[in-house]
């Protein structure tokens, strides 16, 4: 069995989801991901994986919730103009299929991705670090403590 990626499942601050099939993804990079083991609050010890950080380029398809999605917010605006005016991505679970069987729903695996985060002010739902524009038909994001969308995506 060889996985390989299904989609995406954003996680945002709140606990709001957004979920991104593979084929609505153009540029992606999450910089070096790395495994820690420990825990969160009160919560068990588990495995994370910390990353330095994300740039993504989502088509206009992606610009949708699913119904599995819990977010009101992106269903009146789109997910889109979510992004734009909320810094609140917190995390990303990378969901993996089966390669021998493709079309099958069935998720075998799931890596969460921890992103850099620095609350912007004293309720800690905004990232400092986070950044997005929306371009055409297109939407940029960047989570990164030493560089913004505008400076990944200058020419966009």
């Amino acid at each position: 069995m060889k996985k390989v990626m299904a989609h995406l499942k954003i996680i945002f601050r709140n606990g709001e989801t957004w979920t991104i099939n593979r084929e609505h993804i153009g540029d992606l990079w999450i910089k070096q991901v790395t495994t820690s083991y420990g825990r969160i609050g009160n919560s068990e010890f588990q495995e994370i994986h910390p990353c330095e950080s994300l740039r993504i380029e989502l088509s206009q398809e992606a610009d949708h919730v699913h119904s599995s999605d819990i977010n009101l917010g992106g269903i009146e605006a789109g997910m889109f103009d979510r992004v734009a005016k909320y810094q609140d991505i917190e995390m990303m679970d990378i969901m993996y299929h089966d390669e021998d069987h493709p079309k099958s729903d069935t998720i075998v695996q799931s890596d969460r991705i921890y992103f850099p985060y620095k609350a912007l002010d004293i309720d800690g739902n905004d990232n400092e670090y986070q950044s997005s524009k929306v371009v055409k038909d297109k939407l940029y994001i960047v989570v990164d403590p030493n560089h913004t969308v505008d400076d990944i995506y200058p020419d966009k």
